[in-house]
Parts: structure tokens; C-alpha cells; sequence
């Protein structure tokens, strides 16, 4: 076999690994072997494959696998349904204390309690959602 058919089923059978772990090293790893078949296609000495496997291999696990790792589990958590209402602002519709009341939350009516048992919030005034409970916005004001 020659050394560039050689390069090229190693770094196929490291990314292919890759799969298995998923730690992004083997890939990178594969990926640089995959650059020394490139070298050693093009009739390179077998020095000049392993520097190339040897350069691109430390430049891609020291280099890109960090910011792929970090790119890849950043976390992107998209807020649905109630949990997207936590945090926005809301007006209050009609007075709210904790027993009940309504706010307008990005124009649907909400029922609503105050988060502090001594609050009453008047109606006009903006507040912030600090929980849903059930179908009840808990919310709270500034004072």
C-alpha cells in the first residue's frame, strides 16, 4: 500500500471513531491525517507527511477544537412557552395583589398575583414576571 492510501484510511477510521467519542479530538486528529495523504498524494516524502500530520494535527486540537467545543456546547437554550415569559415586562390591567389581578403580557391577558403578600399594584403601572405558576403570572413591582 502506499503511504498516501495509508494517511488517508487512518484518517477516515478517526473521524469515523470520532462518532464514538465526541470529544472532537479523534476528528482533528483525522482531519490532519487526512491533510498528510493530501502531502503524500502529491509525492512529499514521508518527512515532510508526518510534519505536515504533526503541524496540522497540534494547530487543529489546539486551535480550532477549542472553539468548536465551545461553539458546539454553549448553552443556546431556546425559552418556549411559559418559561419565555419569565423576565418581560408586563402592565398591569387591573389592580394586583396576592389574591389577584391581571397583567398584559406581550398583548395576552394574564391572570396575576403579587410576588411580596403586602403589595398592591395599580393598574397602568409596569411590572416584571417573575414566575408562572400554573395559568398565574407572578409578578413583581419597583417600588
Amino acid at each position: 500500500m502506499t503511504p498516501a492510501l495509508l494517511w488517508l484510511i487512518a484518517g477516515v477510521l478517526l473521524i469515523g471513531a470520532e462518532v464514538l467519542s465526541g470529544d472532537f479530538v479523534l476528528v482533528m486528529i483525522g482531519a490532519a491525517a487526512l491533510g498528510a495523504a493530501g502531502s503524500s498524494a502529491l509525492g512529499m516524502p514521508l518527512g515532510v507527511d508526518v510534519a505536515v500530520f504533526a503541524v496540522l494535527a497540534l494547530g487543529l486540537v489546539v486551535l480550532a477544537r477549542p472553539a468548536l467545543k465551545r461553539r458546539m456546547t454553549e448553552q443556546r437554550e431556546l425559552k418556549t412557552n411559559v418559561d419565555a415569559l419569565v423576565g418581560k415586562q408586563a402592565r398591569v390591567e387591573s389592580a394586583v395583589d396576592a389574591q389577584g389581578g391581571q397583567v398584559r403580557i406581550d398583548g395576552q391577558l394574564w391572570s396575576a398575583r403579587a410576588l411580596d403578600e403586602t403589595q398592591v399594584v395599580e393598574a397602568g403601572r409596569t411590572v416584571t414576571v417573575i414566575e408562572i405558576a400554573g395559568a398565574t403570572a407572578v409578578v413583581w413591582a419597583e417600588p
